[in-house]
């Protein structure tokens, strides 16, 4: 393992209110701005982007968290540097900048799904750049104490695989879909994280 004690380090800090910082406050409000002003302009569809990477994203904390009770060990950590670790793989300032991804992100998308750039379907190319990019700041991440790639096989290659290819997926998928399908797919993502956080972190105290 590149860091086993770093899965401790984030249990000792998990969900405990020492390293708040009031700043935590700002960042709610500038979130709360961000997806009230979409909304005043009706950019459902950008805030349907958001919401499905969101939901995607507390689901893949979920999975990690409940490999570290299971396993031992999350396949990545959270050690330090934040002022709130809500689940062992995720601060809070992290959580928040997944909120707005998917919205933000969502600006340059093409009105038409089916048009090609580069040869390529935009919507494609869309998601493999953003998981891309993504995936290639955590090389970064991975390199400072604050974020840990616990196992040696766990690198950029997988989590742009199986963590940021689905969440942009999802993005895709909700911004094209009709409001329905919108409003089936994240609530259905959202009934299946809160079920998961009640039980695994509420009752049985596993995440």
């Amino acid at each position: 393992m590149n860091n086993p004690g770093a899965t401790q380090a984030a249990l000792d800090i998990l969900r405990s209110g020492e390293n708040f910082q009031w700043y935590v406050i700002t960042f709610l409000a500038l979130i709360v701005y961000v997806y009230a002003n979409e909304a005043g302009k009706q950019n459902w569809r950008g805030i349907a982007a958001g919401l499905a990477l969101y939901m995607v994203h507390w689901l893949a904390e979920i999975i990690n968290g409940l490999i570290q009770h299971f396993s031992g060990h999350a396949l990545w950590t959270v050690p330090t540097g934040t002022a709130f670790l809500i689940l062992v793989g995720v601060g809070i300032e992290l959580s928040f900048m997944f909120s707005i991804a998917g919205l933000v992100l969502s600006k340059p998308l093409p009105a038409d799904s089916k048009l090609k750039l580069f040869g390529i379907n935009n919507r494609l190319l869309w998601v493999i750049a953003n998981a891309a990019f993504f995936a290639i700041v955590e090389i970064f991440l991975a390199k400072t104490p604050a974020f840990v790639w616990v196992y040696p096989w766990w690198g950029a290659l997988p989590v742009f695989i199986t963590v940021y290819i689905p969440f942009f997926w999802a993005a895709a998928y909700a911004y094209d879909a009709p409001p329905k399908a919108q409003k089936t797919f994240i609530g259905t993502l959202a009934a299946v994280n809160v079920v998961l956080l009640v039980i695994c972190a509420g009752i049985l105290h596993w995440i």
